[in-house]
């Protein structure tokens, strides 16, 4: 409400009023007299300084200002181009994990868990674009593997690394094995003989 808004003003200059006259004192030492002594010294200064510098600085503020208003403007900053960042390819991403997985349990699991997905979509081929839940066990038809190899895929798809412990941060305690040491080379091969089999059929 605009009644409101003035009401508030004019609250506030009778508190202003009120307090005008006991603080008087207390506004002259801390602005007024600072005040008068600041304009003192650029009097001073005004006056002791040749008037040909006065109009020089004029000029050269004109200067600038049309400069500045007339003349396009230029960045002098040089631009720089942000480099492209590489993406990893699946099959160079699955390179630098088995390279890293000797440095820890985490890249153990991304390794089996490239696996997994492959076995996955190995699955989901077989059956010609029937429904097929991630979340379901990677069995089927045909898909004979063995205990470790089954076990491996299914934690690389399915687990997740935190569910092993991290010999890396224990140095006294033996490495405990997990489904994850499992060789991977003999998974490559059961994978492969999957996809040679569903080619020959």
């Amino acid at each position: 409400m605009m009644w409101r808004r003035w009401l508030a003003l004019l609250g506030l200059i009778v508190i202003a009023a009120l307090l005008a006259f006991p603080l008087r004192g207390l506004v002259n030492q801390l602005i007024i007299v600072p005040l008068a002594y600041i304009l003192w010294l650029l009097k001073l200064l005004y006056l002791s300084m040749h008037q040909a510098f006065w109009w020089l600085a004029l000029v050269l503020a004109v200067l600038i200002i049309l400069g500045r208003s007339l003349l396009p403007e230029i960045t002098l900053v040089k631009k720089t181009i942000p480099l492209a960042k590489h993406e990893h390819g699946n099959v160079e991403s699955l390179a630098i994990a088995m390279r890293k997985s000797d440095k820890g349990i985490y890249f153990k699991w991304l390794v089996a868990n490239r696996m997994g997905r492959l076995a996955y979509q190995i699955l989901l081929q077989r059956e010609h674009g029937k429904a097929r839940s991630v979340f379901a066990p990677l069995v089927g038809e045909g898909w004979e593997s063995t205990d470790e190899v089954q076990q491996y895929l299914e934690k690389g798809l399915h687990g997740s690394f935190a569910e092993f412990p991290n010999s890396r941060w224990n140095y006294f305690a033996p490495p405990e094995k997990t489904p994850l040491d499992q060789d991977v080379a003999e998974v490559v091969t059961f994978l492969e003989s999957k996809i040679e089999g569903d080619r020959s059929r």
